[in-house]
């Protein structure tokens, strides 16, 4: 998936509390400023000064349902692209979201790749997306944290296996600080891997 700029904000709309934890947490692992609401009155007015790019909103909520809901952000906001996402589809709201101009309709549990799909989609229409650069740095970066991890060390124990600051691989692990070729030496060496292991895919 590509990534997103650190700017670019989602607004999770969900009255299951669990729901908007679990979006939140992964939206925020994919690099999102996320906020959650489980109220939907709340929504059309969070819209109007939240400055948000992409609200993921569900449509069976008590008190206001989800198309309702759209239709006032709409009259807000009629550029911010809507995901819809629903665990009771039918056509007819499946219809009423496409002419409130939704990106998607999603059926819920939805599979995360699917809906990374969707987002990447809204990204490369609005011109949001990260230069390959920036996302070979997110995938070094995260690389790098899962070996760590794998081989159970801490970021200090990984600073004196190195003799890296903390805080330069504390950086490098959230794509903040582009690491060098020697960087990533003293780094493959320190997880026993080959240095190429370290980018991922790429």
């Amino acid at each position: 998936m590509a990534k997103a700029p650190p700017s670019l904000k989602v607004l999770v709309v969900d009255d299951d509390q669990a729901i908007c934890e679990f979006m939140e947490t992964f939206l925020r692992k994919d690099g999102f400023e996320v906020k959650t609401l489980s109220d939907p009155k709340a929504a059309p007015e969070e819209v109007k000064v939240g400055g948000y790019h992409i609200v993921v909103l569900d449509l069976m909520m008590p008190d206001m349902d989800g198309v309702e809901v759209f239709e006032k952000i709409r009259k807000i906001d009629d550029d911010v692209a809507v995901i819809i996402f629903t665990g009771y589809p039918s056509l007819e709201t499946a219809v009423q979201s496409m002419k409130l101009d939704a990106v998607d309709y999603l059926q819920k549990p939805f599979n995360p790749d699917e809906f990374r799909e969707v987002i990447d989609r809204v990204m490369r229409k609005k011109g949001l997306l990260r230069t390959p650069e920036e996302n070979l740095h997110r995938v070094i970066g995260e690389t790098i944290r899962r070996l760590r991890k794998d081989h159970g060390l801490t970021l200090k124990q990984m600073a004196r296996r190195t003799g890296l600051s903390v805080s330069l691989l504390s950086q490098i692990e959230r794509a903040e600080s582009s690491a060098s070729i020697s960087s990533l030496y003293k780094i493959a060496v320190a997880l026993d891997v080959p240095i190429k292991e370290l980018f991922g895919e790429y």
